[in-house]
């Protein structure tokens, strides 16, 4: 479990950046029309960087020693 509120964070944006990737895969899967597709490939895009800035952060974190994730019992 993290313990601090900044990892936490960290941790939530790249469950919602995974959480935006599935939307789009799934939004684009069933779109009727192209206003659809734009709007599905824009989160999609937007959902990839964001994870990406996300795990270089988390990274960055643990590269300094404060990831602390302990594991569940």
């Amino acid at each position: 479990m993290l313990k601090k509120k900044c990892d936490k964070n960290i941790a939530s944006t790249i469950k919602l950046a995974q959480q935006m990737i599935q939307l789009a895969q799934n939004g684009d899967e069933y779109r009727e029309d192209p206003g659809c597709g734009v709007l599905y490939g824009i989160l999609l895009d937007s959902g990839y960087r964001i994870l990406d800035l996300a795990q270089r952060e988390k990274q960055n974190h643990m590269d300094k020693g404060w990831w602390n994730e302990s594991p569940c019992p």
